[in-house]
């Protein structure tokens, strides 16, 4: 039987019309949460918060939303709190690559611009709006918790993602520094998936199975991650078995150790 540990209470999730957003919605609202699903994606948005209405039987808000925007963040934070009164968990997801292949001194400006903007500044504008709210709510012990998405390329860095590997980085102290800022009221963890087959690779193992070689990765348990990998993960630390977890990054990679880049690989200026 799954345990409702999250009934009677707000999950909002970024990026969460497809991908590990989509498979965590599920799994929240499958443990009793009510949900707020954010995406840029109007239409991939609607018909997985229909979706997940219909067979889980919770209620499902979708807001459309640039989360580089603060005017939009702040509008969609104000519309999810009124919607659900309460938000115990914040799934910190949406994010973007825009440069892969690109040498890092090459790397365009608009590149840069799109893939920090949405990747961290997106991040820390979320925060920034839905803990002030988060932090006045009377739930016990903890008052809310906060999951960040950043990925192993923000600690093994890759060259072919030069932009998105300084983006997580980034998502790494940010995770740190607001698990300090919301003590002992808020906890702030991170997730740092590695090869996963989801939307940015098309769902195509193919796709994934390339890539991996072109970055001459070696993952020691021989296979690629999926989303369930995550959703597992997820289901923990919105739990409150990890109630006492904070301002920690957890690997789901399979043990991924080395990245590297075989010659002639990277692009000139995009």
């Amino acid at each position: 039987m799954i345990e409702k540990f999250l009934e009677g209470k707000g999950c909002l999730i970024t990026g969460g019309a497809s991908g590990f957003g989509r498979g965590v919605a599920y799994a929240f609202a499958e443990r009793g949460a009510d949900l707020v699903l954010v995406d840029i994606n109007e239409e991939l948005l609607n018909e997985t918060s229909k979706n997940v209405e219909k067979e889980t039987k919770q209620k499902v808000i979708s807001i459309v939303c640039d989360v580089s925007e603060a005017k939009q963040v702040k509008k969609m934070t104000e519309q999810a709190f009124s919607e659900l009164e309460n938000i115990y968990v914040l799934f910190n997801n949406a994010g973007t690559e825009a440069a892969y292949g690109v040498d890092i001194l090459k790397v365009g400006e608009k590149a840069w611009d799109l893939t920090m903007n949405v990747n961290l500044k997106g991040q820390w504008l979320i925060d920034k709006f839905v803990c002030r709210k988060m932090n006045r709510q009377k739930f016990e012990p903890l008052r809310g918790k906060i999951i960040h998405t950043t990925s192993i390329a923000g600690s093994v860095v890759d060259p072919l993602i030069p932009v998105y590997s300084i983006s997580k980085i980034g998502v790494i102290a940010l995770t740190q520094l607001v698990a300090k800022s919301l003590a002992p009221y808020i906890t702030s963890n991170a997730i740092a998936p590695g090869f996963h087959v989801t939307g940015i690779y098309g769902n195509r193992e193919d796709i994934m199975i390339q890539t991996m070689k072109d970055g001459n990765v070696k993952t020691p348990l021989n296979r690629i991650g999926n989303i369930q990998d995550v959703v597992n993960l997820m289901i923990f630390l919105a739990s409150p078995r990890s109630n006492f977890i904070t301002g920690h990054t957890f690997p789901i990679d399979g043990g991924t150790a080395e990245v590297g880049v075989p010659p002639n690989t990277l692009k000139s200026d995009i």
